[in-house]
């Protein structure tokens, strides 16, 4: 297995439906420069050649810069543009036959909605959980409830996997999800929909740096 260390601390999950006409590649070049450091690529309504053209475009920039670049759902996808890995759902493909098709190389990231979520993946081989949501978001409405610091705190107790926080997250609670023992902020509307991207970026970025430093 060759695979890279990753580095989940500021993790852009996209969304075209709130990017406000932007194209989600200029998105993900101005958030990148701001310092996010791994990207989800979310796709749900273009089609499969759309999505790999999108994808592509997307892998090019990244793969200069050391950034990985994660598909979301779409194994195919994944495989069709050579991305780092997938992320997958509690109601998608069965980890064990996406591993089955991606190889060891690649990540595998699982949405954990509980502890129950969390342990199970794990176990399963997942490479990094998304915990979520941590607190209400409108970026998503058919998640469970809200987990908060404290739910987040008892996954990070039982599981020794990169936890990403999803959920409503941004500037202003990113470092208390850091204290909260994740290893990674993932935000959708907090720089896809921002007047300007690159500096959403910079500023969760600089949060997040503040307090991994406070509790190291």
């Amino acid at each position: 297995m060759n695979r890279r260390p990753v580095d989940y601390s500021l993790y852009l999950v996209t969304d075209r439906g709130l990017s406000r006409g932007r194209p989600t590649p200029e998105i993900v070049r101005a958030a990148v420069r701001g310092g996010v450091t791994c990207v989800q690529l979310r796709e749900k309504t273009r089609s499969t050649r759309e999505f790999i053209a999108e994808a592509r475009a997307v892998r090019d920039f990244l793969k200069w810069r050391g950034v990985p670049l994660i598909i979301n759902d779409r194994v195919d996808v994944a495989l069709a543009v050579g991305a780092d890995g997938v992320h997958l759902g509690q109601g998608d493909l069965p980890l064990a036959e996406a591993r089955a098709v991606l190889g060891e190389s690649k990540l595998i990231g699982i949405s954990a909605e509980s502890l129950r979520d969390a342990v199970a993946a794990e176990s399963a081989g997942a490479d990094y959980l998304g915990v979520s949501p941590i607190f209400a978001t409108p970026t998503k409405t058919d998640t469970a409830a809200p987990l908060g610091i404290e739910g987040l705190r008892a996954i990070r107790r039982q599981v020794k996997l990169p936890l990403v926080a999803i959920g409503g997250l941004n500037a202003g609670n990113a470092a208390a999800v850091i204290g909260g023992g994740a290893d990674g902020v993932a935000v959708v509307s907090a720089i896809v929909a921002a007047d300007d991207p690159e500096r959403a970026a910079r500023e969760l970025a600089r949060h997040i740096a503040q307090a991994r430093r406070t509790c190291a």
